[in-house]
């Protein structure tokens, strides 16, 4: 589908989804029009319409939040547009990662929902680093230096081995993997490395395997 193809509103408008290329994670939605568009495509740097404001604006040119472009995609009615992004800092104007922090009560208010999981830790062991409360396992463990974070890790990595090896049973090395990641977590936490640098390590070795075969 090309930019002539989409449904374009009455306004000129079309709603664009932004999403983390890394994670999946929703950041914000704004509009575009076919300006907006335009730039985006041809800078690599997502760029929107300010209804309020009306005139373009670029992601990140007040705040430094840059969103550098990895996609972008139509949906099958070409009247939504999702735009994939490495997203610098944070997307949301009250220093939120994302914009959709904010969840609706009731009974599947989706607070312990597994999507994100490692970004919301993350986020939790960053907090904790910068601002340690009294009582909290990860600002203990984070006291206590890094050689206490990296023994953790090696008890945790025997554990798995002895679940899988130990005929424990899936659900125990389920269990026991969740603890080795976590408290991984709460290593890269404390030397300040994101878990994204970690995907796209991996992505980059992916990406050589790939070249290599072809």
């Amino acid at each position: 589908m090309s930019p002539e193809d989409l449904r374009f509103d009455e306004r000129g408008l079309i709603p664009a989804v932004v999403q983390e290329a890394d994670t999946g994670e929703v950041l914000m939605v704004a509009w575009m029009n076919r300006r907006a568009l335009d730039a985006t495509l041809t800078t690599g740097l997502s760029h929107f319409w300010s209804r309020a404001r009306g005139q373009l604006w670029r992601k990140g040119e007040t705040s430094g939040h840059t969103q550098h472009v990895d996609r972008l995609y139509a949906d099958c009615d070409g009247d939504v547009l999702l735009v994939q992004v490495h997203q610098e800092g944070v997307a949301c104007h009250t220093g939120h990662r994302t914009c959709f922090f904010t969840a609706l009560p009731g009974d599947g208010d989706g607070a312990t929902a597994p999507a994100n999981m490692l970004e919301r830790l993350e986020r939790t062991i960053e907090a904790r680093k910068s601002a340690p409360a009294s009582g909290s396992y990860v600002a203990g463990l984070l006291a206590k230096g890094e050689a206490a974070v990296c023994r953790k890790i090696g008890e945790e990595a025997s554990e798995v081995i002895t679940a899988a090896l130990g005929g424990e049973g899936d659900r125990r090395v389920v269990e026991e993997t969740a603890d080795l990641w976590f408290h991984t977590l709460v290593l890269l936490g404390a030397r300040g490395i994101r878990f994204q640098e970690i995907l796209e390590e991996l992505a980059r070795r992916h990406q050589a395997r790939q070249a290599l075969r072809g």
